[in-house]
């Protein structure tokens, strides 16, 4: 084919046969022909139709797909569970909006997803952040904690609900409970962005899920770390403080009015998998992760993050003492043993590891990371803090999303308000969102991250030469 170049290329590299390290969850499909599920990939065309007759409605189920979800609840657990088409994003809108009305105030860890800071431009409702706990030595975000939570509820009573973060995208896991039980002494609603968390339950050893400690919603992006086709998740409520009702009615308004079946059926085959054979493949991988982690613990250069406590299906591989950064470890892996990961950074790469990974692909990582921790780089890394100061807030984003805007040399925008984003991807966080000050530590933060490498996304000028503000 000529003149379809995404199909051509998506084709390569099918049949380049990568060694997946990152979402989906399903590792290129190849779980379904191990546990006999062939036909499910071979139908796929077959099965996608539309609301017909014997369909059902996903925006009013009474049959297969109520069935389906009802399945799923007692799976995970939950009271209610609703299938997702639009990803996480949508679920996450449809929770905020549900649980908080126009110029309500939700409190937010300043690493949520930019989703989160889209949703209260949508809803009018007021953000307001909480620092998580930061490690220098490694760059990733630790969680918050209850304490911060406890001080600004204690500051503002008015405070409606509280959106956490976990697993982070690193594995981090917050200590749920705990805030979820003090927040309902509060009458607060706690809802849990739980993207990278769908295969929790599998496992002690990976923690508990948000549902089982107390969180009145949690969304989980099923594709991510189950075997389910990007952009199918679900959204699960375990609590009579949330108005079903009304949440239905935001899912039937930032969700897709031509669902797709093919999505609907994959997150079936993934609750499937989960029920039947998801607790013994994590055994499996669990036994591969060791494996693969005593034998990085013997290297002299790279070394893995400690996952204890937290989501050990996370692999953060930290590579700066070889004085490469992530970004260079991650061209090795792909270009030299065609092992592609989720996601690199200054200091290493993470990996995201699914029931859909098998014995083959940690022996070939193990051969990889062996060859590549004798490459010592020829000069030191580039020194880089995160910044930790959340940025003073002039409007809210809503505010600034409809103000009029113009574009100036980025360093003449020094406390001026942001009118765009800068969000650090992967893991699309936000560094600054519109309508905050712009400060000298975060600008000077992106242009060396882009120095070494990192896409900066959200805002227009790639180059960081220019930046948007409010005129």
């Amino acid at each position: 084919m000529n003149n379809t170049p995404i199909i051509n290329k998506l084709n390569d590299m099918k049949n380049s046969e990568i060694i997946s390290f990152h979402v989906p969850g399903h590792k290129n499909g190849k779980i379904f022909d191990r546990l006999g599920y062939s036909d499910f990939k071979k139908n796929i065309v077959n099965i996608d139709t539309t609301e017909i007759p014997g369909t059902d409605n996903l925006h009013s189920p009474e049959e297969i797909i109520k069935e389906s979800q009802e399945i799923a609840a007692k799976v995970f657990k939950s009271d209610h569970t609703f299938f997702l088409v639009n990803g996480t994003t949508c679920g996450i809108q449809a929770a905020i909006m549900s649980v908080c009305s126009l110029k309500d105030k939700i409190i937010v860890n300043r690493d949520c997803h930019q989703s989160v800071i889209n949703t209260c431009i949508l809803g009018d409702i007021e953000p307001v952040y909480v620092n998580p706990h930061i490690d220098k030595s490694s760059g990733i975000s630790l969680g918050v904690s209850l304490r911060d939570i406890e001080m600004l509820i204690e500051e503002d009573e008015d405070i409606k609900a509280v959106l956490i973060t976990s697993p982070t995208y690193y594995g981090i896991n917050t200590d749920i409970k705990s805030i979820s039980e003090y927040l309902h002494k509060k009458n607060k609603i706690l809802i849990v962005d739980e993207a990278h968390g769908s295969h929790i339950g599998l496992s002690e050893r990976l923690g508990v899920s948000a549902i089982q400690q107390g969180a009145d919603i949690s969304i989980q992006s099923t594709h991510k770390t189950l075997p389910c086709f990007t952009q199918a998740s679900m959204l699960h409520v375990n609590s009579n403080k949330i108005d079903i009702n009304r949440l239905k009615s935001f899912l039937r308004i930032v969700q897709s009015s031509s669902p797709s079946y093919i999505m609907m059926s994959s997150i079936e085959m993934a609750v499937e998998i989960y029920k039947y054979h998801g607790k013994e493949l994590m055994k499996e991988l669990i036994s591969n992760i060791d494996r693969t982690k005593d034998y990085i613990n013997n290297l002299k250069n790279i070394y893995l993050y400690d996952y204890k406590g937290n989501d050990i299906t996370k692999m953060y591989i930290i590579t700066k003492n070889l004085n490469r950064s992530g970004y260079e470890i991650e061209d090795i892996l792909r270009k030299k043993y065609n092992i592609q990961v989720e996601l690199s950074n200054p200091y290493g790469v993470l990996l995201i590891c699914s029931i859909g990974n098998d014995n083959y692909d940690f022996e070939k990582l193990i051969q990889a990371l062996e060859y590549i921790d004798n490459e010592i780089g020829d000069e030191d890394l580039l020194e880089i803090d995160y910044p930790n100061h959340i940025p003073q807030k002039a409007l809210n984003p809503r505010e600034a999303f409809y103000s009029n805007k113009k574009r100036i040399p980025i360093k003449e925008g020094i406390g001026k308000i942001c009118a765009e984003y800068i969000i650090p991807y992967p893991p699309g966080i936000s560094l600054l969102s519109p309508g905050e000050i712009i400060t000298e530590e975060i600008i000077d933060y992106i242009q060396k991250c882009k120095r070494i490498g990192m896409n900066i996304t959200g805002i227009e000028d790639q180059n960081l030469d220019f930046i948007k503000i409010i005129d």
